[in-house]
């Protein structure tokens, strides 16, 4: 939508009120953004597994990743990681042709699933989402990747169905293993509040609408001050030409300011109370605000 709307005010086809809707909109979006919790809440599971991984890791752009698979689940793992700055990424994959689809999207580099058992030991965070039919990383393996990492800790995210990783693994020391089951939990749980916070949200772009349509009321009115500015101008530049025309001859230059006073006074209240003197009773109660109060001249 932001680019839509560089792109027409670029291109100067944005009228008043274009402009003014593109402006609320962005507005609004901001306020649902700031005023409530919608958009802490994850809902997919490759989100939630990023953001799992960011609560264990300080720093996740430091970390090595390895993504286990190629389908949509990995991909989007591996842009949500990418978003958050990982930059060392393997993708594994049984055909190695898909993994270098994504590895070449962000960056990482692909091999085969022959190849990942030696490169496990170098991933500080397993994700794994194959559809594989029997476990592909058992409890022997992540033991030798451990003993090569000299036991440094192991985040594993399981997110197969069936299972990617023996459930052996999680008794190992130095390993986090987390499944599907525990991501659903979480995606659930973030399902609800933003359930709650939908109805705050949808209060806050009712109250916008409304301020918009009050805006949107108010534009007939806007096009008749202007009109009525416009034409006050036209009145006050004849009048004061030609009372600099005066001057300029020699008048009296109380004399013609005083006038010029009159003139200007005259010519600009004779619009607004033709228009009084028409109204009906109803119409002139509506616009007791819009005259104003004599002030008092302090001596």
């Amino acid at each position: 939508l932001k680019d839509a709307y560089h792109a027409a005010k670029e291109a100067n086809t944005l009228n008043k009120l274009l402009e003014k809707l593109f402006q609320h909109a962005f507005s609004t979006a901001k306020k649902v953004r700031t005023d409530t919790g919608i958009g802490s809440s994850p809902v997919s599971v490759a989100y939630c597994a990023v953001k799992l991984s960011e609560k264990i890791f300080a720093d996740l752009a430091e970390q090595t990743v390895m993504l286990i698979g190629a389908g949509e689940m990995i991909e989007l793992c591996a842009q949500h990681l990418s978003q958050k700055g990982v930059n060392n990424m393997i993708v594994a994959n049984r055909t190695i042709e898909n993994a270098e689809k994504i590895a070449s999207l962000y960056g990482a580099k692909a091999v085969s699933l022959k190849q990942f058992s030696n490169l496990i030991h170098e991933a500080d965070i397993i994700i794994s989402s194959t559809a594989a039919s029997v476990p592909i990383i058992g409890k022997g393996l992540v033991e030798t990747a451990l003993k090569l990492r000299k036991h440094k800790p192991i985040f594993m995210l399981d997110i197969a169905i069936p299972r990617d990783i023996e459930p052996e693994v999680a008794q190992l020391d130095d390993v986090f293993l987390y499944t599907i089951d525990d991501l659903q939990q979480v995606v659930n749980e973030n399902i609800d509040s933003r359930q709650r916070e939908k109805t705050l949200a949808e209060e806050i772009i009712v109250g916008q609408n409304k301020k918009f349509d009050d805006w949107l009321a108010t534009l007939p009115n806007e096009q008749i001050v202007q009109a009525y500015r416009q034409n006050a101008y036209q009145i006050k530049e004849v009048a004061v030409e030609a009372a600099l025309k005066k001057l300029k001859n020699g008048g009296d230059s109380v004399a013609i300011i005083s006038q010029l006073a009159d003139q200007l006074t005259n010519k600009l209240l004779h619009a607004p109370f033709s228009n009084i003197k028409q109204a009906s009773t109803e119409q002139l109660s509506q616009c007791k605000g819009c005259v104003p109060k004599n002030k008092t001249k302090k001596s």
